[in-house]
């Protein structure tokens, strides 16, 4: 019996074995809400929710996690006595309801439901934030919106500033001009009336509120409503004026705003004068009131008011004046008729009767009773501005009259003086900005004697900012007589005399005052080159800058006056022609009488080296047509056409400023092209593979060169369109191909090989879309036999294309200007310590140069350091044209005597490829999976000449 049941009790247990199912394991994030209602649950008092509140905040949360979290936070909101954890949860369900995939519509009735109930005011103001960032997360929603409007309408009446601010905020936000508000109801004494209102005039009614931060919160939801798009009323003009006297800052300031707004919406509108029949257009009333503000008591308030002056740019011509005059014109006063007048001398007689103490006085002083057309504290609304004791209410309206200047000839003229006034500012940004105002406007004014004296007065400036703007400003400053002339020319060669390292600045500045003023410097040409009729004159200095300056002011005038050669004594000509070729952009050509042109090659014998900019487009044109008719580069003479071809082209951009970016551009491309096609005319494909590693060096290094040069032609180079840059693709893509080519010939292993092809198919495919031929490389590149391919068929180039002349490419240059590179005397620093070495250099052309201009200093050991330049370093005296005024610290070990450093100045990049890449091969790289992003590797292309300087590191004391 006993072994029965043991037998059963086993199928038993088989048989339980078999029905049983294998558990699976479902491998789950821990959940955010659980987590958090634990932590909630543990909390023993308000601190230490607030604390597991204030941690949670700091944990990201996803979005499918955002719902149940909401419903732990509502959980615990609800059963929450303490304000301050209510508080903190409501400003949670903001928060939560930003989070990004999340749908905050599914909360919205919750978030309602939680204002009912509450009784604290904070934690009402706070709800009522979540429900304005739900209601701009959902704009689509127009129900949503529509019951979110209706809750603000209806919590508008609290008693808490900072819940009516919400709401009217909120209103600002969501609210909608076509579409009227839910019916209101007002109960009064004896009955209920309701009457439907729109957003603007519940808005409006809080505009006199009796707390100043719901005044300014009211005028704000107005200004958000004009920022959607919706059109405000012109009934609220005359509530935005009165709000112009309001005892608070805030309130003033977000009134002048309105009250701009409204002057920009309706400016040919016309309102009536206070206490008067006279009536006036908007934009010129609006335009009083706002000058009125410039006087004040807030300075952030006159800050303001000057910016919005100079935007307004409708007003009339006698209103815009009168900012100029403290002294109320007579224009804009009301004028009584003739009928007035003769009833008033009726009335008092024709003769003093004596009874009344000066009855018969002069009428000159104005009345007080007399209606002004613009208020009296308005006048000389930009004289008290320019007169202000901020800096920054200074400012504002020296860039205000600039705005309105440039609009109007004649107010440019009138507001000249006061804009010479501000260069004598005790603050040079207020300096430095008045310069830049004057030379926007330059083509509006001709500067008197008295009022250049006063400009020129600043190159005493210690600020080379400063010197370097006036400087600019000359440039494109008109003067009326030769005096001044002569004026401008002493002082520059004052400033000269005192600060040598302006000399490139002072010299451009004398170039564009000659070119401007050629009939006033003809008169005084004599005097400046010391000429006289029967004498002769002993020859000055050409080492000296200052007579330099006065040629280049001498000959720049000539160009647009052909009886000034004659003028000239014999050492005159001789040093313009040392001039024309070692300073060719300060000193244009001239066509001198008697004198034979002399042609150092074929560009000055064709006409290109006589300055005219159409022969020298013609001839980078024909250069390029020329070329571009080579059916093969094999052929012989044509590579010899192409080197002449690329010489013309360097010469050509070296004496036409104009075309240097498109003549080096295409002159370096063609430059590849030739590199290119003797690479694949070596004798390398023609031997065995044993025989041929030195030619292999040789195209290699080929390979590399061209690289480099479709980096250059790539970041160098501005205005290219897309043509170019294909073209540039297409090149580099050849080379890429030919060091492949040369891998598969002298690397052994199948394996690395692929790996090349690999890295090779996928610059193809990045390259496709803008280099269409470079689909032909799919399918040849990688082959069985890689040691047998011939670069014919890969890397053949397509026939030259035929460039547009494009004008517009230019390219990134530098100049540095500082260190010289001229002393003997080395700096002297004590090893271990630095030494700052100041670097002053001009940068054209160069885009985004805070990020990528970079400072190279190579040291006589090879060490090489890279500093990057802080942002602030970078100054912007004009366009395309930018200063970095920098300093690099320097330090080394000990020398046994004095050494050269080298400084440059570097153009850094990001691309598919860099100088490093190229140099190693990629095999050589650990591929775990997918090779690196080619837009993360960075190179780094030469944009200034070095410059050497001597440094000496002693060794310290001891």
């Amino acid at each position: 019996m006993s072994a029965h049941i043991n037998h059963v009790v086993v199928v038993l247990q088989q048989v339980s074995l078999e029905e049983v199912p294998a558990k699976k394991l479902r491998l789950t994030k821990p959940s955010k809400s659980a987590a958090l209602h634990i932590d909630l649950c543990k909390a023993t008092s308000p601190t230490d929710a607030l604390q597991y509140l204030l941690s949670f905040a700091r944990r990201p949360v996803e979005a499918e996690s955002v719902e149940g979290v909401v419903r732990i936070l509502l959980e615990h909101y609800y059963k929450e006595s303490d304000n301050s954890v209510r508080l903190k949860i409501a400003s949670l369900l903001g928060l939560l309801s930003k989070t990004q995939g999340f749908a905050p519509d599914c909360i919205v009735d919750d978030a309602i439901n939680t204002l009912n109930n509450e009784k604290s005011h904070q934690v009402l103001a706070q709800l009522l934030g979540t429900l304005l960032i739900i209601g701009t997360q959902l704009p689509d929603k127009i129900a949503v919106v529509q019951r979110l409007i209706d809750v603000a309408c209806k919590h508008l009446s609290s008693t808490y500033f900072g819940v009516r601010n919400k709401c009217l905020q909120l209103l600002g936000c969501l609210g909608t001009v076509d579409k009227p508000l839910s019916k209101e109801t007002d109960a009064g004494p004896g009955a209920q009336t309701s009457h439907v209102r729109d957003v603007q005039s519940v808005i409006s009614d809080y505009f006199q509120d009796q707390d100043p931060r719901v005044r300014t919160a009211a005028i704000k939801a107005m200004l958000q409503l004009h920022e959607r798009g919706m059109k405000i009323q012109q009934t609220i003009y005359n509530q935005a004026c009165k709000l112009l006297s309001d005892d608070y800052e805030q309130v003033r300031s977000a009134a002048v705003q309105m009250v701009w707004v409204l002057s920009q919406l309706y400016p040919e509108s016309i309102v009536p004068i206070p206490s008067s029949n006279e009536e006036i257009r908007l934009v010129d009333d609006s335009f009083g009131k706002i000058c009125h503000m410039v006087s004040d008591g807030s300075w952030v308030v006159r800050v303001q008011a000057a910016k919005l002056l100079g935007s307004m740019h409708q007003v009339s011509p006698h209103f815009l004046e009168q900012t100029l005059d403290k002294k109320l014109m007579s224009d804009l006063r009301r004028k009584r008729t003739a009928h007035e007048r003769a009833k008033e001398l009726y009335a008092s007689g024709e003769f003093s009767s004596g009874r009344r103490w000066a009855d018969d006085a002069p009428k000159e002083k104005v009345d007080t009773s007399g209606v002004n057309l613009i208020d009296s504290g308005a006048c000389g609304a930009f004289v008290h501005g320019l007169e202000d004791e901020m800096y920054e209410v200074r400012i504002s309206a020296v860039e205000a009259l600039c705005s309105l200047a440039q609009s109007s000839p004649s107010f440019a003229e009138k507001c000249l003086d006061f804009l010479v006034d501000m260069f004598n500012d005790e603050i040079e940004e207020v300096r430095l900005q008045s310069i830049h105002v004057l030379r926007q406007i330059s083509t509006h004014i001709t500067l008197r004697e008295d009022q250049l004296d006063t400009v020129l007065a600043v190159l005493e400036d210690s600020s080379r900012d400063i010197r370097e703007a006036l400087h600019e400003l000359l440039c494109y400053t008109n003067v009326s007589t030769k005096d001044c002339i002569q004026l401008a020319l002493v002082e520059l060669l004052k400033n000269l005399t005192k600060y040598p390292t302006d000399r490139n600045s002072v010299w451009k500045c004398l170039k564009f005052l000659g070119a401007r003023h050629p009939t006033l410097v003809l008169p005084i040409v004599p005097e400046l080159l010391s000429t006289h009729p029967y004498f002769d004159t002993p020859e000055p200095d050409m080492d000296d800058p200052a007579y330099i300056a006065v040629l280049v002011l001498v000959f720049n005038a000539a160009k647009s006056c052909p009886t000034m050669p004659a003028l000239f004594s014999d050492h005159t000509f001789r040093h313009y022609a040392y001039l024309r070729d070692s300073l060719s952009h300060l000193v244009p050509h001239l066509r001198l009488p008697g004198r034979k042109q002399t042609a150092s090659s074929g560009l000055e014998a064709s006409g290109v080296g006589s300055g005219s900019l159409e022969s020298a487009q013609n001839f980078l044109q024909d250069s390029l047509v020329r070329v571009s008719a080579l059916q093969n580069l094999e052929t012989p003479g044509a590579q010899d056409l192409l080197e002449f071809t690329i010489r013309d082209l360097l010469r050509l951009g070296e004496l036409q400023t104009e075309l240097a970016g498109s003549a080096d551009f295409c002159a370096t491309y063609l430059h590849c092209q030739l590199l290119l096609t003797k690479a694949l005319q070596e004798k390398l494909w023609t031997m065995a593979v044993p025989l041929c590693l030195k030619q292999n060096a040789k195209v290699s290094t080929a390979a590399r060169q061209i690289l480099d040069e479709t980096y250059k032609l790539e970041f160098l180079y501005s205005g290219l369109e897309t043509q170019q840059i294909a073209t540039i693709h297409n090149v580099r893509l050849q080379a890429k191909a030919l060091q492949l080519i040369l891998t598969a010939r002298s690397k052994p292993g199948v394996d690395r090989v692929l790996g090349a092809c690999e890295k090779f198919l996928q610059d193809v495919e990045s390259f496709q879309r803008v280099a269409p031929f470079s689909g032909q490389f799919c399918g040849e590149t990688p082959g069985v036999d890689t040691k047998r391919i011939h670069p014919s068929q890969a890397t053949r180039a397509a026939c030259l294309l035929e460039y547009l002349l494009l004008c517009q490419i230019h390219r990134a240059s530098a100049t540095i200007i500082e260190p010289t590179g001229e002393s003997d005397n080395p700096l002297k620093f004590t090893t271990g310590l630095v030494v700052a070495l100041d670097i002053d250099a001009t940068l054209e052309h160069v885009q985004d140069p805070q990020t990528s201009v970079k400072v190279q200093v190579l040291y006589p050991d090879g060490q090489s350091h890279i500093i990057h330049p802080k942002p602030g370093d970078f100054r912007t005296p004009g366009p395309g044209r930018v200063r970095l005024i920098t300093q690099v610290y320097l330090s080394h070990s000990a020398w046994t005597e004095a050494c050269q450093i080298e400084v440059r100045l570097l153009l850094a990049y990001s691309s598919s490829s860099s100088k490093q890449s190229a140099s190693k091969p990629a095999w050589n790289e650990s591929m775990d999976g997918l090779p690196t992003s080619e837009s993360c590797i960075e190179g780094t292309i030469h944009l200034s000449k070095p410059v050497k300087v001597f440094i000496m590191p002693k060794p310290a004391r001891r």
